[in-house]
């Protein structure tokens, strides 16, 4: 008997569900591994490999984190478009804007040499994406979802922009940065037991190996949803409202990221039904962090372990944190 499934019709499907989840971050489970082969060799999660001979010069950034990346790395003049809506580091704002939902003859006319996307356009947009290497410009696809990966896309990123040394020194200070953020409390008996929100509606949270994760344990919090399952290999977890309130006496402190993605407040959360019993809630120990100092891989991710450790120890990150966070996103 025939089977009536069409395997690549299931693999268009799956693409398309994946693509729906706003921000969500394809792990290397789902997308092949980036990394650097040999000495100049880069391949990307959509399995691009491009050798670099020289540094590129006329860059088109398609993610608001590529962008932030390549100025701290040192460019300007080399970055001659964004894309919509970016406004960090404020030089973003005097970029012309590109969208990959435009006719590709714009980025023809502008004439790049490489054009930064993230996995979410190689898969929704393939047309657009095909239209631009079939005319000679270098498609890279990049978007890291844990810390480990993020250094190793942190590198790509140098050795494409030809700022190898400045990539190593923004990964030393920042892991030297995130360690000295856990020293802060690392003399505590009792840490803060935390919820932390990815999309409300859903009552998702985030994977353990997620940045926002990362975030919080280097500030000296304790993950509640430490047994969450990430959703189709993304850094966006399963949880539950039951396993929330079966948790409920337990969590300290309910922490939810704010933004494109999940857009909470203080009500919604309150009011949701059986959230009384949770201790956070019932305290209104419930804060707001910005997902782009917690989700978006780059050096803003201190500033989301900065906030965190001032929500959760107020008395622990002082003055001397500010040091730590000042001292590491201090330009070379």
């Amino acid at each position: 008997m025939t089977s009536r499934f069409n395997p690549i019709v299931i693999i268009f499907a799956l693409a398309v569900a994946l693509a729906l989840i706003p921000g969500a971050v394809i792990t290397a489970a789902a997308a092949a591994a980036m990394r650097i082969e040999g000495d100049n060799t880069v391949v990307d999660q959509g399995g691009r490999s491009l050798t670099v001979n020289h540094p590129f010069e006329r860059i088109i950034s398609l993610y608001g984190g590529h962008t932030e990346n390549l100025f701290s790395l040192g460019l300007n003049d080399e970055i001659i478009g964004v894309s919509r809506h970016e406004a960090y580091p404020p030089q973003a704002l005097e970029k012309p804007v590109f969208s990959y939902r435009e006719d590709p003859e714009k980025f023809l006319a502008a004439r790049p040499d490489l054009v930064l996307i993230r996995p979410m356009i190689d898969r929704g947009y393939p047309q657009f994406v095909a239209m631009l290497e079939k005319n000679g410009i270098a498609i890279i696809s990049l978007q890291p979802g844990t810390v480990e990966d993020m250094y190793t896309y942190w590198k790509i990123l140098g050795l494409l922009s030809g700022r190898p040394q400045q990539a190593d020194r923004m990964i030393a200070r920042f892991r030297a940065a995130a360690e000295e953020f856990r020293s802060l409390t690392a003399v505590r008996a009792a840490r803060k037991k935390v919820y932390f929100e990815a999309i409300h509606s859903k009552m998702k949270t985030f994977t353990p190996d997620s940045m926002a994760v990362f975030a919080l344990e280097a500030a000296g919090g304790i993950n509640i949803a430490a047994d969450a399952e990430p959703v189709r290999n993304t850094n966006i977890a399963y949880y539950g409202k039951e396993r929330i309130l079966s948790r409920g006496r337990e969590i300290d402190v309910y922490l939810a990221q704010s933004g494109t993605m999940n857009k909470p407040t203080i009500e919604l959360i309150t009011n949701e039904p059986g959230f009384n019993t949770v201790k956070a809630v019932a305290a209104r120990e419930i804060y707001f962090v910005d997902e782009q100092i917690v989700s978006r891989p780059t050096m803003r991710l201190l500033d989301g372990i900065y906030q965190i450790g001032k929500i959760l120890y107020p008395a622990d990150f002082n003055a001397r944190s500010l040091k730590i966070l000042n001292r590491a996103k201090k330009p070379d």
